[in-house]
């Protein structure tokens, strides 16, 4: 091993398992990253790769055995746990980006950032003007400079992924593991990073997980593949076993072809927006945006990070309001008439509500919800939520999961549960922010062909996509927004492509 690789960790597990909740997660895994090498995770929604990477971290311990051995040497520096190690580690991932979410945790960016320098989750003390120096370069790296005085729950869930990777780099980690850190991210956002990746070709060792083979950055040189709580691959990457596991089963379920979608016929206005202006904290997130949603349609909202895409449905669901000079009509909301009850008609995908939901809920629990539109209940609920809860979980393939909590799935089972939430009333809107990231490849196929089936059978769909190609063939219409504009907005248009992003700073 060089000198310069001694700087960095090396992690070595052997017979290691971990059980949760009384359920075996991972099994037996024996799995060694040394200086210089550069994994690529894969596996199924639930294999167990988040739980794995977390056990490396040190955020999870495994199960107490005689035959595991768990080494981490940085230097001539052995342990046998990661405590002594754990702040040369930065891990990076949906469930830490949510736990910003959670708890409400909206400083500055530049003060995020800062405590990358300190290794803390929160700023304890006050930057000193070389800290900035530092700062300012980490997030320029990153091209993001001009976030650096916004508040972090102000922007958009891409531009937030941007920032904690810039926090992760500027903690100078020997060791970097980035759990699904291209979801959420724009087109040249998702270049920038991959860029960024294949740079790294000295002693860093780095493991990222992915369910898309795009993804893959040409500089990974492993890949371990898990398959419900075992290795069933690891070695040197090789195109043949990795493309199976994140691309084949995408294949076989056959996406519909654009003509189901534009062949559909509009019915009555669900929801409009007349020349709407939206502030966020003081400053303009959307303006002069217009759109009608009508029963049947399905529209394909997109463009850069920050460009108001999770904005426009958090308005049309209630959560922002509309500035003086523009209006939002929804069917059955008229003056007088509570939000709940046209919220009741809506179903809801998005990240923030992932986010925001208890933990401790059963999953069960989670999707009676949707009956109420509301995070819990307040009420025991009725024979009728049970019922239809059961039906939604059935529906999706997560009966097995419905007495589990919320909190032990992995980020992919939980977005799948999510959709049963939102279509446990049968809504006429379904909202959908990014409804994919996390998600398998095979859940990815079903999902979409059930949004299809809803939309062809009356529901309104209105989807936020950064890889709006998934969607542009079998929607009926598009919005691309732009610095929170709209750049265009009507039918879907063609010849092209599908890799269409409008540019912008906004949320």
């Amino acid at each position: 091993m060089s000198r310069s690789a001694t700087r960095y960790l090396e992690v070595r597990l052997e017979h290691v398992s971990l059980h949760r909740a009384g359920r075996s997660v991972l099994k037996d895994i024996s799995w060694t990253i040394r200086p210089g090498e550069r994994w690529v995770l894969a596996g199924a929604n639930g294999a167990g790769k988040t739980q794995l990477l977390k056990l490396v971290a040190g955020a999870v311990w495994p199960t107490p055995s005689t035959r595991a051995i768990r080494h981490y040497l940085l230097g001539r520096e052995r342990s046998s746990t990661p405590a002594e190690v754990k702040e040369q580690i930065a891990y990076l991932g949906a469930e830490r980006q949510d736990k910003y979410q959670r708890y409400g945790w909206n400083m500055a960016v530049e003060r995020i950032v800062g405590t990358g320098l300190y290794r803390t989750d929160i700023p304890l003390d006050a930057l000193t003007a070389s800290d900035r120096g530092r700062i300012g370069k980490a997030l320029g790296r990153l091209a993001v400079s001009q976030l650096a005085a916004r508040r972090f729950l102000s922007l958009s869930y891409g531009e937030r992924r941007v920032v904690l990777l810039a926090r992760a780099l500027l903690s100078r980690p020997r060791l970097l593991l980035l759990d699904e850190v291209l979801n959420g991210l724009d087109e040249i956002n998702r270049a920038r990073l991959k860029r960024w990746l294949g740079r790294q070709k000295g002693p860093l060792p780095w493991v990222l997980a992915t369910h898309r083979m795009e993804d893959v950055p040409p500089s990974a040189t492993h890949a371990l593949v898990l398959d419900d709580g075992r290795i069933v691959y690891a070695g040197a990457l090789r195109a043949a076993p990795l493309s199976e596991w994140l691309e084949a089963p995408h294949r076989r379920a056959a996406l519909p072809k654009r003509s189901r979608g534009a062949q559909r016929r509009s019915g009555r206005t669900l929801v409009r927006l007349d020349q709407a202006r939206v502030y966020l904290e003081g400053s303009r997130v959307l303006e002069g945006v217009s759109l009608t949603v009508h029963a049947g349609e399905l529209w394909v909202i997109h463009g850069r990070n920050g460009s108001g895409k999770t904005t426009l449905l958090r308005t049309l669901y209630g959560d922002h309001g509309v500035a003086v000079g523009g209006t939002i009509v929804r069917a059955g909301a008229a003056a007088g008439v509570p939000l709940e009850a046209f919220r009741k008609r809506v179903g809801l995908v998005a990240p923030h509500l992932q986010a925001d939901h208890p933990q401790e809920l059963t999953v069960e629990e989670v999707v009676q919800s949707g009956r109420y539109a509301s995070l819990g209940l307040n009420e025991p609920p009725t024979a009728a939520d049970r019922a239809a809860a059961h039906r939604a979980l059935a529906a999706l393939g997560l009966t097995p999961l419905a007495r589990r909590a919320l909190g032990e799935l992995s980020y992919g089972q939980a977005r799948r549960v999510l959709f049963a939430r939102a279509l446990v009333r049968a809504p006429r809107l379904l909202l959908l922010d990014e409804p994919f990231a996390g998600v398998d490849s095979l859940t990815r196929g079903a999902l979409f062909e059930r949004v299809l089936e809803l939309a062809a059978g009356g529901t309104a769909v209105v989807v936020s996509a950064h890889r709006p190609g998934e969607w542009l063939k079998s929607a009926t219409h598009e919005l691309e927004l732009a610095a929170g504009r709209a750049r265009y907005c009507g039918p879907i248009r063609t010849g092209l492509g599908s890799g269409r992003a409008g540019a912008g700073s906004a949320r």
